[in-house]
């Protein structure tokens, strides 16, 4: 029982999963810290404060509609979203591409076929000769 636990906790994508997970929790105060320091204040700037989920409330039978709740919260994932794409995914796709353009790719390797054939080839030309 242990070991079944054990090849299932190593195996690559179990680790890798854990991997990510601990490094999105040490994402998720850099992100954070860049929507409260940087964003938000620009949101304040131009609605007046910071959260406008307490603005654009509608009362029906004493049930309260919030919109700007809503808004609140899709902005926040629109701000999350490009946070995380502009300071990591773009600068690592930056970083990725710059290492590629040194390298071509390796071809494929060749078939049964295409290794007899080039036999073929290679004696043809040498019987030419």
């Amino acid at each position: 029982m242990l070991k079944g636990f054990k090849e299932f906790v190593m195996r690559g994508n179990v680790v890798d999963l854990a991997v990510a997970v601990v490094i999105g929790a040490a994402f998720t105060k850099i992100i954070g810290a860049v929507v409260d320091g940087l964003i938000n204040p620009l949101i304040a700037a131009i609605f007046g404060k910071p959260d406008i989920s307490g603005v654009w409330k509608f009362e029906i039978n004493q049930s309260v509609f919030s919109i700007g709740l809503i808004l609140q919260a899709a902005l926040n994932f629109l701000f999350v979203a490009a946070a995380v794409y502009f300071f990591i995914v773009m600068p690592l796709n930056k970083l990725a591409e710059r290492r590629a353009r040194g390298q071509e790719p390796e071809p494929d390797p060749l078939t049964t076929d295409q290794e007899l054939l080039t036999e073929i080839r290679d004696l043809l030309r040498t019987r030419q000769q």
